[in-house]
């Protein structure tokens, strides 16, 4: 007689990325397919399982439950032991339990999946062409949540109470959506509405969509509201709609933003830029970014796209709307943010139709509200690996494990410009999304409303603040004033160890920060620097020739103002005209608003303006961006840099004979360009090899907002691999300014 199998129960516990991703349906469908009993419950952020049934069942369960799991899940098995069996007769999802300690991860927005992208397009499915269709494996995630646990109510979809067919896919453990918290249809879920000029608004969603479409096939440039904010959207073929927007939105030369139809061989696509298979495979990731890339001669897209550049950032549709849009329009279309330069993009009709009146001829709104604002990501491809460049839609918030155990929550408020804030508690950080500058009243709005936000969602409160030593920066203005203990970070041990974090295991370093402008140790502008050591203990070991910046932060605007330092501290002649030259000099002579730096960031600006490329720029970036487009194709040939120990015993290299190889105006500009990139390249090498001969061996890192050049880190790379250093540079956040507050964590976290 055969002998019935034995019976056991088990209780797991699954932290990580488990909320949000259809992680409990996911379950139930498992254990039934197991013939299984039990339940599975959220406990604010962490899924507790009971299970009972034949050994071999609970065993197949526990692999398949990692093994299978959702595709945009995360999970980890913290606790899974044998538990006594109880009554269960059936499989069963519990309640959330909104009473436990926190442990919460919180789902980014997620781009449409392949399943609904199918319903979306078949005429005989009740959501076809419904511009806000979902489930639990897409959708929006942080711009719908208000508070956790994860459920209907607590999300911006409270608002549209479930249809009898949508409850009853919602209820249905079989059913995709089962528990999809944004599920939504024709007949319950948000809807569009259309308006244009003083026409009355259209307010049935296809008939709105149908009106957008043909707006902008009009040439027309139309406010869109999507999954994290409004874009300002146009045909990216029209030369003329696009000298309109750049007009209109006081936005003469930062290059544009683009979209192009989703076609799975990327058709399209291919015939406007030159794609590599990492870039490829980063536009299809579910984050869907903007990806720079190489744009062809022959594009057709227009001109000013991206003026002065080679590059463009492109992006697939990663919304039912934007779908919808591209597959209707049939070509590329600008997709640029809807926000006043800096500040972070717009999510209210009232203010998009207020401060964008002169720029939209149109807009598209939708009544789902948007809880906060999310930029959309953007990368680059650096030595063949992806680089965040801005955290964003799709990516943030940004979580990651610390490399020890924190005393007390910490919130680190990151730069003043490219701004991201960072809370961290126990071995956990989470970084935010890209905020921007913090220069108007509604980007510290925002700055503050997102530091509220993250408190409230994890469930954790900081007992203590970390920001820049920098005293002007709005970041550190409001953390001393707070009331909270501060620790106060120099701007490039934390872009040491922002980088640092990301290898924890690695325990001496050389870190190149090379940047715009930070407050340095010695009370002058950083810039250029190298730094010995590890987190809590970054010793300063080389930097570039200091000069004095006239105009002080004007400077960073003004690319000529940089380069009338380096000839005037030198005797070099070169001719610009200022009108206010020999005052300016005057100043400079007597050290007037003329700080002192050894900023990389503003050489490259002084070698933009000598190369003739440009003098004034309009956005930050700007000169070194054109210096990279215009040395592509030529191969550099570096002058040397004398690199010496300075009477601090610092190693300083000179840049002086730079100026006669810039000035040569025998080269064409993208030869001088290439010869620039190829000199700083050497003078890494030359200073990493002396400060090895002096300090041992050491792994060298990249960071800091200058290494988002990708000529002069892929050489500088190359360079460093063939004297046998080890080199790496950020795969998680970004090298700039963006991933300055996780630095921030790891430097204060590290000294306590």
């Amino acid at each position: 007689m055969q002998t019935a199998p034995s019976i056991a129960g088990r209780s797991l516990v699954i932290e990580g990325q488990v909320q949000g991703v259809g992680f409990r349906p996911f379950t139930y469908r498992l254990a039934h397919r197991y013939g299984l009993k039990g339940w599975v419950k959220n406990n604010i952020g962490r899924i507790e399982i009971y299970i009972k049934g034949s050994q071999a069942s609970v065993d197949k369960f526990c692999t398949a439950l990692i093994s299978e799991a959702p595709p945009l899940a995360k999970p980890r098995i913290l606790m899974n032991k044998p538990v006594a069996i109880d009554a269960s007769n059936s499989f069963t999802i519990l309640p959330s339990n909104t009473q436990s300690a926190a442990n919460i991860h919180l789902p980014p927005d997620y781009a449409m999946c392949e399943e609904c992208l199918a319903e979306l397009l078949d005429a005989d499915d009740r959501r076809y062409l419904y511009p806000f269709i979902n489930c639990t494996h897409c959708g929006p995630r942080y711009t719908l949540i208000l508070q956790l646990p994860y459920d209907r109510p607590n999300t911006t979809m409270a608002g549209f109470p479930l249809c009898a067919r949508c409850r009853a896919e919602y209820e249905n453990p079989a059913d995709r959506r089962f528990h999809a918290q944004p599920l939504a249809c024709p007949d319950c879920g948000p809807q569009l509405s259309f308006i244009q000029g003083n026409s009355f608004p259209i307010n049935e969603t296809q008939q709105a969509l149908n009106a957008c479409i043909a707006a902008l096939v009009d040439g027309n440039i139309v406010a869109i509201k999507g999954v994290g904010g409004y874009h300002l959207v146009c045909d990216a073929q029209n030369n003329e709609v696009v000298r309109r927007l750049r007009n209109n939105k006081h936005r003469p030369a930062k290059p544009l933003a683009v979209m192009f139809p989703l076609e799975y061989d990327l058709a399209a696509l291919r015939k406007a830029v030159i794609l590599s298979k990492a870039q490829e495979t980063l536009l299809l990731d579910p984050m869907r970014p903007i990806v720079l890339v190489q744009v062809r001669n022959n594009s057709n897209l227009a001109d000013e796209i991206a003026p002065g550049l080679n590059e463009i950032g492109v992006m697939l549709p990663y919304s039912p709307l934007h779908f919808l849009l591209l597959n209707a329009c049939k070509k590329p279309l600008v997709m640029t943010s809807a926000n006043v330069s800096g500040e972070p993009v717009l999510i209210d009709q009232h203010d998009i139709e207020t401060r964008f009146g002169h720029v939209a001829d149109a807009y598209l709104h939708h009544n789902r509200p948007i809880a906060r604002p999310a930029d959309d990501p953007v990368w680059r491809v650096i030595h063949n690996k992806p680089r965040p460049l801005r955290l964003g839609r799709g990516i943030a918030p940004r979580e990651l494990n610390l490399p020890f155990t924190l005393p007390c929550p910490l919130l680190a408020v990151g730069s003043h410009i490219k701004n991201t804030v960072a809370l961290a508690w126990n071995d956990r950080v989470v970084v935010s999304p890209h905020i921007g500058d913090l220069d108007s009243p509604r980007s510290l709005d925002i700055f503050a409303q997102v530091i509220a936000d993250l408190q409230a969602l994890y469930h954790v409160h900081a007992q203590h603040l970390v920001c820049d030593v920098h005293p002007r920066y709005a970041s550190t203005r409001w953390a001393l004033q707070t009331g909270l203990p501060v620790t106060r970070v120099y701007h490039h041990h934390a872009h040491a160890s922002s980088l640092s974090g990301e290898f924890p295991a690695i325990e001496k370093w050389l870190m190149f920060t090379w940047d715009g402008v930070g407050y340095g140790v010695d009370g002058t502008l950083w810039g250029g620097e190298a730094l010995l050591g590890s987190p809590g203990q970054w010793q300063w070991v080389a930097t570039l020739r200091p000069f004095n910046l006239p105009g002080g932060e004007r400077a960073a605007r003004e690319p000529w103002r940089s380069a009338l330092a380096l000839c005037w501290q030198t005797n070099t002649k070169w001719q610009y005209n200022a009108f206010d030259s020999a005052i300016l000099y005057k100043a400079w002579e007597q050290h007037v608003n003329c700080p002192q730096t050894s900023a990389a960031g503003r050489l490259f600006d002084a070698a933009a303006a000598l190369t003739g490329l440009v003098n004034v720029t309009s956005y930050e970036g700007q000169a070194p961006m054109m210096m990279q487009a215009a040395a592509h194709g030529f191969t550099g040939i570096p002058v040397m840099l004398a690199t010496v120990k300075n009477p601090q015993g610092i190693l300083e290299s000179d840049w002086a004979p730079l100026l006669a190889d810039l000035l040569d105006d025998k080269l064409a500009a993208g030869q001088r360009a290439a010869n620039f990139h190829h000199s700083l390249a050497h003078t890494i090498l030359a200073q990493a090899c002396a400060i090895r001969h002096e300090f041992g061996e050491f792994t060298i890192g990249l960071t800091g907002g200058v290494f988002q050049n990708r000529l002069l880190t892929e050489a500088a790379i190359r360079l460093l691999n063939g004297h046998g250093f080890v080199v790496h540079i950020t795969e998680k956040l970004p090298c700039n300014d963006g991933g300055l507050s996780y630095g921030q964590i790891i430097e204060a976290g590290s000294r306590m």
